[in-house]
């Protein structure tokens, strides 16, 4: 929708705005994205363990929003058909959160 769409027809009142019409249409992605910088910044400050499950968690939160969202809502977290899109999100996200818990080492330095 362009803003020249929003204009109201001569002589009609404005409609009053609802909260889906002030939200981006890409807001599930802008979620997803948004916890996953901050696993990113959570394992660029040396916290792997924190980060990897902060990356793990941006999937199963990306499997959730596809999930309950209707296509037409779920803008760029839906690629696929809604099942393989799950399956493939919760999958990955939960084989991370698997791994970064399960690594019993207290760092990843070389050496």
């Amino acid at each position: 929708m362009t803003p020249a769409d929003r204009v109201p027809a001569p002589g009609r009142p404005e409609a009053p705005r609802t909260l889906r019409s002030r939200l981006p249409d890409e807001w599930p992605m802008i979620v997803v994205l948004a916890i996953a910088a901050i696993g990113l910044l959570r394992v660029a400050t040396a916290n792997w363990r924190e980060g990897s499950v902060l990356l793990g968690g941006a999937l199963l939160v990306a499997a959730a929003l596809r999930a309950v969202l209707p296509p037409d809502r779920a803008g760029l977290v839906a690629i696929r058909s809604r099942i393989v899109d799950i399956l493939a999100y919760s999958g990955l996200g939960l084989a991370v959160v698997v791994l970064a818990a399960t690594i019993t080492r207290g760092s990843l330095t070389v050496g």
